[in-house]
């Protein structure tokens, strides 16, 4: 890695916007690679807007500063797109994922972006594997599918080591199924 990848994840609080970059960061450390992640959030409560960040390097991580310029958005609540901006300033190598049923035309109405536009329907596709609306776990599989940044199956190690004992089996393994379907989608 020539340099530090960083990552912001938008989220609304409960939507495990903060326990995705955990996940991540958990992820890379297995890759044997250098971490940080942290959130910045006003009040909790939940439904308000959250922010986290997620720095991987093969190298010591000096800076402590917020990310401004990620090589990686991801944004679990579409209706953030309203209050975060600065996508159009990203480079064309980054990527922008977002959890909705727009369309890439009708994302790109709403927000200037050059980079890599990811449209993944998060919420319905984790209704459909897991029961629940968890777009986070939907969006981990897709993150790995087009990043390339962290390995799929490290982020499952992760989640099942995190998640097994907590939700039990069955509903562990739902999870990680849809973290796989994600990974697997065209």
């Amino acid at each position: 890695m020539k340099k530090i990848l960083e990552i912001i994840i938008y989220g609304r609080g409960g939507q495990g916007a903060k326990t995705t970059a955990e996940i991540i960061a958990q992820g890379a450390l297995l890759e044997n690679k250098y971490v940080q992640a942290f959130p910045e959030f006003g009040p909790e409560r939940s439904g308000a807007p959250v922010q986290t960040f997620v720095r991987i390097f093969d190298k010591s991580i000096k800076t402590r500063e917020p990310i401004f310029n990620p090589d990686c958005f991801m944004v679990l609540d579409e209706t953030l797109l309203e209050i975060f901006d600065g996508f159009q300033d990203l480079d064309k190598n980054s990527f922008l994922i977002i959890n909705t049923r727009k369309t890439k035309a009708e994302i790109l109405k709403e927000i200037k972006f050059k980079g890599k536009l990811i449209i993944v329907d998060a919420s319905g596709l984790s209704m459909k594997v897991i029961g629940e609306n968890r777009p986070n776990t939907v969006i981990l599989g897709k993150f790995a599918a087009v990043t390339k940044m962290v390995k799929l199956e490290n982020l499952i190690k992760v989640f099942r080591n995190k998640y097994q004992e907590k939700l039990g089996m069955e509903k562990a393994n739902k999870n990680i199924n849809a973290i796989r379907v994600a990974y697997e989608e065209k």
